[in-house]
């Protein structure tokens, strides 16, 4: 019997158990191990910040869920990680060793980076985990109470900005709704080159969709920009030319804002000599495996992946929840393989997939694969776009409550915006290089 234990009680996290007892069948003892009690479904916060859900709606109690498959969890911060033992340490002093390891972490936020970024002590609020975006349901009240000028982004070397954009236009749907828009002057700022870059190099004509909605709402933008510094009510900006020379200064006044920090990997993991690369996320080959480790794996938002294209102010590679879920795939058919003493040599598709929800309406984007050159370019727009991540959500939700480990984006996603369905692992036909990291 193996034991496999899984860092992270997140959408990787939590999908990996699933889809191993699944796979495996009751044979071998599955951990989890989180950072707190509760798995959360991350994409809802930005609609946990203005209200429109409740924590109780997005989150659930992951041991409850996770017994009911025979998966132990222990909801305890991973300290250290012993990769030459092959053990795991929480900061309960519990020793915990595998045969496999998953790391399903996420990231760690470096709101560091930026003077006064982020909540407490910064003066910026955050919709990256459910308790950044209660606080920030919070602000947000007292702002209604005292509207004024709103500032939304994403910083420099920042990898996820469907979240900035979704924030910013289902503020501006709320403040409509509430008969205060007029009263609220909004500004994007931005680390991409162009609106609409997503981290992507652009997916279809994501740039003009993208500028036309901004126009259409009255938000002003900065692109090319580095915040230097945010202080209470105040963030100063340098926008730079496409040299990355300095170009403009701003001071942009806020009653309100939100910032999405770069990412880090967390310490525990980044901590493990020859696993990860300069910025702490995992180094994997083609099958999400370590090269120098082969017993552990590696899936989301912890995994080094290359910049699609140098910019002239640091951007990352997003990792969308389709490609999530083909990581997570991968890795399952591959212990799976090994386990049967057979060649673990699965590949993932790397694909970039969102539905992004901007209040009322939305915007699909579609980038097959990730890095360019693309076989599938899309982007569409429509409210069924917002109806569809409102089923999207629910459905997920269902998923985490029964111990279902179907793949959702693939088997649901692709076939509702009519794309055809992608085989999410292969069998290896060539060598598999490790990720080139940045």
């Amino acid at each position: 019997m193996a034991h496999i234990v899984i860092v992270g009680a997140g959408l990787g996290g939590m999908s990996a158990a699933y889809e191993l007892r699944g796979t495996l069948g009751p044979d071998h003892r599955i951990t989890v191990i989180g950072d707190g009690e509760r798995f959360s479904f991350t994409p809802s916060n930005p609609w946990l910040a203005v209200g429109w859900r409740k924590p109780d709606q997005t989150c659930l109690p992951a041991a409850e869920y996770l017994s009911k498959k025979n998966i132990d969890f222990l909801p305890r911060p991973v300290t250290e990680i012993r990769a030459a033992e092959k053990t795991v340490l929480t900061d309960a002093g519990q020793k915990i060793g595998y045969d496999y390891l998953l790391i399903c972490t996420g990231p760690k936020l470096a709101f560091e980076e930026v003077p006064g970024l982020g909540p407490h002590p910064g003066h910026t609020q955050s919709v990256c985990t459910a308790p950044h975006a209660t606080a920030a349901w919070g602000a947000y009240q007292d702002f209604l109470a005292h509207p004024g000028p709103i500032v939304i982004g994403a910083a420099q070397g920042a990898s996820c900005f469907g979240p900035a954009y979704e924030f910013a236009m289902i503020l501006d749907a709320d403040l409509r709704k509430r008969k205060l828009r007029d009263k609220v002057p909004m500004t994007f700022v931005t680390s991409e080159p162009y609106i609409g870059h997503m981290g992507l190099g652009g997916v279809g004509d994501s740039k003009g969709l993208m500028e036309s909605e901004m126009r259409q709402r009255h938000i002003k933008w900065v692109t090319n920009a580095k915040i230097a510094d945010v202080r209470a009510g105040e963030m100063s900006v340098i926008q730079h030319d496409e040299d990355g020379n300095p170009k403009k200064d701003y001071v942009l006044p806020f009653s309100y804002a939100m910032v999405l920090p770069a990412f880090k990997g967390v310490p525990a993991v980044a901590a493990v000599e020859g696993l990860c690369n300069p910025r702490g996320f995992v180094l994997v080959d083609k099958h999400q495996r370590s090269p120098k480790y082969p017993e552990i794996f590696a899936a989301g938002v912890c995994v080094a992946i290359p910049p699609v294209e140098v910019t002239p102010i640091p951007t990352g590679a997003p990792k969308t929840g389709f490609m999530i879920e083909s990581m997570v795939t991968t890795i399952v058919r591959n212990i799976q393989a090994d386990l049967a003493g057979k060649p673990a040599d699965f590949e993932g598709t790397w694909n970039a997939v969102c539905l992004a929800d901007m209040g009322d309406t939305g915007v699909a984007f579609v980038a097959l694969p990730q890095i360019p050159p693309r076989n599938v370019t899309w982007a569409k727009t429509g409210k069924w776009v917002h109806l569809a991540k409102v089923a999207f959500e629910k459905y997920f939700l269902y998923k985490m409550r029964n111990g279902t480990s179907e793949p959702v984006y693939e088997k649901y996603i692709l076939g509702m915006l009519g794309i055809e369905r992608l085989k999410e692992a292969k069998p290896s036909t060539s060598s598999n290089p490790t990720s080139t990291p940045t």
